[in-house]
């Protein structure tokens, strides 16, 4: 009989602890019974279970009740006790109210392992903010927006746009004006020796010489060019501007150091050049070959003699190159990709401006 009665205990004690293990709790817990119209409340809702149990919280779209909204939910916060026996989980629901009443909460509804359980229910009252209706005057409009503190940190990134953007914005304007006129990007500079004046002026007498422009019915093209040579060759030769003096004063400064014979050849020379670009005079073919012998006459008596010794004066003469359709297809696709970087700081910098005062 005793033995038993110590059997049915002990199975009576194994039964409790496994009602006991399987059992699931549910508890709603609310931070303040009352509010103001507009404040905040916080539910915790809180489920005890065993580990291997689903557990399913109650979802609200927007409204607990009608009247009380659901601002946030939570994520769920899971707790483990007695060496992971039994599971504790919590999830936190933000509520609030415009409308001043006392609100019934029913319970809310927990799903584990798709058995419903229920928690306990709660109350909320709120209350209008107090208004003093005895006194009007007290009452006070809108406020103004308030600007905000000026801080340097909020035109970091504009400032810098605007360093970036200037500098590229000059170099596209320069590659479309290179573009424009068939300009390279870098010009090529050749250092050449500066040829003594004598020998430059003969080299442009064979060239006029070459071109034979007076037996195209031109003469007044032919002495403009053989009187600018003999203009440009006195002065390199004799040091004053003949390029800005007419022919009787080029004469009368020759006259004062030169020898009279050479420079009786070259008045003959001016003489008929006038004639024909003034006096529409139409020189015969062997007087334009006699002043043209004149003029060479004239460089040979009048050259400074040239010393073998004497090292040729270096001058820099620019070399425009035509750009190849690489260069120009280079080119063209550097303005592009300028024009769309520049497109979008313009673009940024106008909405960070709009940001920032508005």
């Amino acid at each position: 009989m005793k033995k038993s009665c110590i059997v049915i205990l002990l199975l009576s004690i194994f039964a409790l602890n496994k009602l006991f293990a399987q059992s699931v709790t549910v508890e709603a817990k609310i931070d303040s019974l009352q509010i103001l119209i507009g404040e905040q409340a916080k539910i915790e809702l809180q489920v005890a279970s065993n580990p291997n149990q689903r557990v399913v919280f109650p979802v609200y779209p927007d409204t607990l009740v009608r009247g009380v909204e659901v601002l946030e939910v939570s994520k769920p916060d899971t707790q483990y006790l007695n060496n992971r026996q039994r599971m504790v989980i919590s999830q936190e629901y933000i509520i609030t109210s415009f409308d001043s009443a006392l609100y019934y909460l029913p319970p809310m509804i927990i799903d584990v392992d798709n058995q419903q359980y229920a928690s306990n229910a709660l109350a909320l009252k709120v209350f209008s903010v107090p208004v003093d209706t005895l006194n009007p005057d007290a009452f006070f409009g809108q406020k103004r927006v308030m600007k905000p503190a000026f801080v340097w940190a909020d035109w970091y990134g504009l400032i810098a746009c605007s360093f970036i953007a200037i500098p590229l914005l000059i170099l596209l304007i320069y590659f479309v004006i290179r573009i424009r006129d068939n300009k390279p990007i870098i010009r090529k500079v050749k250092v050449e020796p500066k040829l003594p004046p004598h020998q430059a002026a003969m080299q442009a007498i064979e060239r006029i010489k070459n071109e034979k422009v007076w037996q195209k019915g031109e003469p007044k093209e032919y002495y403009t060019q053989l009187t600018d040579t003999i203009r440009t060759y006195i002065r390199d030769r004799f040091g004053f501007n003949a390029l800005e003096m007419t022919s009787s004063e080029i004469i009368e400064r020759l006259l004062e150091d030169n020898d009279k014979e050479a420079i009786k050849d070259l008045k003959e020379l001016f003489q008929t050049a006038d004639l024909v670009k003034f006096a529409k005079h139409d020189p015969l073919i062997n007087e334009n070959d006699a002043n043209l012998m004149n003029a060479i006459e004239f460089i040979d008596e009048t050259k400074i003699p040239e010393d073998e010794n004497a090292k040729p004066q270096p001058t820099e003469i620019t070399i425009i190159e035509k750009r190849s359709l690489r260069t120009k297809i280079l080119l063209g696709c550097g303005i592009g990709l300028l024009s769309a970087g520049l497109i979008a700081m313009f673009i940024y910098i106008a909405m960070q401006l709009y940001n920032l005062l508005a």
